[in-house]
């Protein structure tokens, strides 16, 4: 297992880790959690090498990705740079890049009654208000866990505040602060359930951010 402790806070700079190969050739990953070696709760930074592929595989309990560069494609279509998707439980695909690709991306962790299958190009989605001067882009909620990309102005600075059921980040671009650190672009933060910060940024950032969805007790309690 990897970092499947749910109420220890994780910081993963992920620019800074070695890609590590798959079983798919030309297919490579940047584990951050992991229940087991191909199955069960993983999160990973992945790259597909041009022309690499995945043989077709079912997701039991659903597949999350954010295509961070490139284009990524299954038999459904082509999601550039910027595409969120979300194959519900039960979904399965056979994944492929032409052209090569990096993608974040998160396994068997919906709940199962979250049935929906989701397609979004964040690259013309619309911004709406947010508190204070940020911006948010919401890209799917079910019961407590919202996921939204949210677009921080410059030296923007929220107020503290507590994460029921945890929160966890994906920095796309810019830097992310609080007073426990700096997270430049490629930061992977998971913090846990009622864990508290008080967050700002000194340039304009952009996060991926997930909240509501993290266990009150560590796995296997």
């Amino acid at each position: 297992m990897l970092n499947m402790e749910f109420s220890r806070k994780v910081v993963i700079r992920t620019a800074e880790q070695q890609w590590v190969p798959s079983p798919a050739g030309g297919v490579l990953r940047k584990p951050l959690a992991r229940e087991e070696a191909e199955r069960g709760h993983a999160t990973s930074v992945v790259r597909y090498e041009p022309g690499a592929s995945f043989t077709r595989h079912e997701h039991p309990l659903g597949e999350e990705i954010l295509v961070l560069d490139g284009v990524f494609s299954d038999e459904t279509g082509d999601y550039p740079a910027g595409t969120y998707l979300r194959n519900p439980p039960g979904s399965g695909h056979a994944p492929f890049s032409t052209d090569g690709c990096t993608l974040l991306v998160k396994l068997h962790q919906f709940d199962p009654r979250d049935l929906a299958t989701v397609r979004i190009d964040t690259n013309t989605a619309p911004w709406l208000p947010g508190i204070g001067g940020l911006q948010v882009m919401p890209l799917h909620e079910f019961e407590h866990e919202h996921v939204a990309l949210v677009k921080w102005p410059a030296n923007e600075v929220f107020q503290p505040h507590r994460h029921f059921g945890g929160e966890e980040i994906f920095v796309l671009s810019g830097e992310f602060c609080d007073e426990q650190g700096r997270y430049p672009e490629g930061t992977w933060l998971r913090s846990p359930h009622l864990s508290q910060h008080h967050p700002f940024v000194e340039q304009e950032t952009v996060i991926w951010v997930k909240t509501g969805h993290l266990p009150a007790e560590p796995a296997g309690h």
